[in-house]
């Protein structure tokens, strides 16, 4: 294999523009990735030859689940991995698994969506106003939802739904919809990390694979996950997709590359030329209008990428979104890799996962706004994310007017118009921003047993 690997090298310099040599301290990797859509960069980064343009010898082996994926990150059996943004910044701050991870490179935008069994879709329609031409009016707010789930209380019955990680997006995505509804998410406490206390809607982990087969035998109502496993609910006839992330909040931070803190200090060069090719794969899937994505999709139903039919990855991936089957309706912007700087390791991403960590209660007690902006600066690494994207420029492979040179690493607050429950975001005022939020804890408070106290 190394032969092979070692003879496409040779090939591919033979047609690759120019690359300056970064000194390599260590040039065979094991990334790990789990089976969804936004691990494109890492499986176009390998496909088109950009980890080999960089002296590079990868390897990319799919996961079991988010757990086995950052263990083997902390432990040294993966170099690094396509992980949920909530993972480097939990483990920095010693929440669950304790280490320190960084990251050097933001992988995309948007990319999820919130997904119900056809049960549960049929008693919400009354509840949701129509378009003109007959379909339901979209964003569909979970005020919908909230009568069904009293229904469900007033008969005893718990409401379950699935998201794929306590860290994760589509956790504080699926909470945030459901609060902006008016529904009850849960509560975690230090003695209580199941994250139901007080819950109206009752959260539980499933792998994104495993979220359709889990929907059809009825042990959850929904469930909040990356792509194709929304679509894949459409294609099966078993549940409908009511919202996507793009429409909860325009244009948010999805998944992060990590690697261990370690790693980075020892393997600088690496680090650097490893950041290069992806920052490469991330232009290469958004250029000329999406005009890559089909082979993209080809890339990525392969088996030992995501492993999806190639028209379900195909539904959203090529600029679509399909909630109920006929349905289709345009969402450009339901994957974005590079456009608006996509692929820039923002702080004030950073701190919007750690003010839901606080606003749940997996944050225990209140920090100041200097914790937040401190814990940002220790995990996210925009400082390395320069220097690869100059070495680009440099190199003559990508342009100088799409990459943020003079950011202080705050992106402008986001306009409350962005958001679902009209709200806006603002990175730099971490607490003045979760005492804006109705349903969560704010100030001082803290959970004791299962009350909020103070």
């Amino acid at each position: 294999m190394k032969k092979l690997l070692l003879s496409l090298a040779a090939a591919t310099a033979l047609v690759s523009p120019a690359i300056a040599e970064l000194e390599l301290e260590k040039d065979e990797l094991t990334f790990g990735f789990i089976k969804l859509t936004d691990m494109a960069p890492l499986a176009v980064a390998y496909e088109q030859g950009y980890f080999l343009d960089e002296g590079l010898f990868v390897t990319l082996e799919a996961q079991a689940n988010w757990k086995v994926l950052l263990d083997g990150v902390i432990d040294g059996q993966l170099d690094g991995a396509h992980m949920l943004a909530g993972q480097p910044l939990a483990a920095t701050i010693g929440y669950g698994t304790e280490a320190h991870i960084v990251t050097p490179f933001s992988m995309d935008l948007n990319g999820n969506g919130i997904t119900v069994s056809n049960e549960i879709w049929e008693e919400m329609k009354p509840n949701i106003p129509l378009m003109d031409d007959g379909q339901p009016q979209h964003p569909i707010s979970a005020e919908a939802l909230a009568p069904v789930v009293e229904k469900y209380k007033s008969e005893g019955k718990p409401f379950n739904m699935g998201m794929v990680f306590p860290v994760s997006t589509h956790n504080y995505e699926l909470r945030y919809w459901l609060a902006a509804g008016g529904l009850h998410p849960g509560f975690y406490s230090p003695d209580n990390v199941t994250g139901q206390i007080g819950a109206d809607v009752f959260l539980s982990v499933t792998p994104p694979p495993q979220m359709p087969a889990t929907l059809e035998a009825g042990t959850i109502y929904g469930y909040c996950v990356g792509e194709p496993w929304n679509q894949q609910a459409v294609f099966k006839g078993i549940g409908v997709p009511v919202i996507t992330d793009y429409e909860l909040w325009k244009n948010n931070p999805e998944k992060v590359f990590g690697i261990n803190a370690e790693f980075a200090e020892a393997y600088p060069n690496t680090t650097l030329a490893v950041t290069k090719a992806l920052i490469r794969a991330a232009m290469w899937l958004d250029e000329n209008d999406n005009a890559n994505r089909s082979e993209a999709v080809e890339i990525l139903s392969r088996p030992e990428y995501v492993g999806a039919d190639y028209d379900v990855i195909a539904n959203s991936m090529t600029g679509t979104f399909e909630y109920e089957k006929g349905d289709k309706r345009d969402v450009p912007d339901f994957n974005v890799f590079f456009r608006y700087n996509a692929t820039y390791p923002f702080y004030s991403d950073a701190i919007w996962y750690l003010t839901q960590m606080r606003r749940w209660g997996q944050i225990a007690d209140a920090k100041p706004d200097s914790w937040y902006d401190e814990v940002a600066k220790s995990v996210y690494k925009p400082e390395i994310y320069l220097e690869a994207a100059r070495l680009l420029v440099d190199e003559g492979l990508a342009n100088e007017a799409d990459f943020p040179w003079d950011s202080d690493g705050y992106k402008p607050p986001t306009p409350a118009e962005d958001i679902i429950d009209g709200i806006a975001y603002d990175g730099r005022t971490p607490n003045a921003y979760l005492e804006s939020l109705s349903i969560g804890l704010k100030g001082d408070q803290k959970i004791v047993g299962s009350d909020v106290q103070g």
